[in-house]
C-alpha cells in the first residue's frame, strides 16, 4: 500500500466534507442537533474554522457568494478536492511516480503557510463575528 501525498490527504478530506454537506442539513432539520464551535461556545472568540460547516453546506448547494461569506478557505478544500481525484488515479495507473517525501525545507515552508491561512481565516472570523471581549 503507498503512502499519500500532503495535497491528496487534504483532497481526502475535502471529498469527506462535501459528503457531509450534502448529509448534514437533512441531519440538522431531523433532529435539531448542531455543532456548535468549542471555542466560540465557550469564550465567545470564534475560532479560525468557524464557519466551515455553513461554507460546505453553501458550497455544496452552489451558493458560491454565502459560501465565501461564511470562511473563503473553503475554497481551498475544494480545489484540493476536485484536484486530488485526477491526481490518484493517475498515480494509481503508473502515468505519474509515487509522491515523494518532502523535504525538511518544503515541510517548514508548507507549516508557515497553513499558519498564516489559519492566522488570515481567524483575523476574517473576527472581523465577521465581532465577539464581544471583556476588556
Amino acid at each position: 500500500m503507498r503512502e499519500f501525498s500532503v495535497p491528496e490527504r487534504i483532497g481526502g478530506f475535502g471529498s469527506l466534507v462535501a459528503v457531509a454537506a450534502a448529509v448534514w442539513p437533512a441531519l440538522v432539520d431531523a433532529t435539531g442537533v448542531g455543532l456548535p464551535c468549542p471555542l466560540r461556545t465557550v469564550t465567545g472568540v470564534p475560532c479560525p474554522g468557524c464557519g466551515l460547516t455553513t461554507a460546505a453546506v453553501a458550497l455544496v448547494r452552489g451558493e458560491f457568494g454565502e459560501a465565501f461569506h461564511a470562511n473563503p478557505l473553503i475554497f481551498g478544500l475544494a480545489a484540493f478536492t476536485v484536484a486530488v481525484g485526477p491526481l490518484v488515479a493517475l498515480r494509481a495507473s503508473g502515468v505519474l511516480r509515487p509522491p515523494r517525501p518532502w523535504s525538511p525545507v518544503g515541510r517548514r515552508r508548507a507549516g508557515w503557510i497553513a499558519g498564516l491561512l489559519a492566522a488570515a481565516s481567524w483575523i476574517f472570523q473576527l472581523h465577521r463575528l465581532e465577539p464581544s471581549l471583556p476588556y
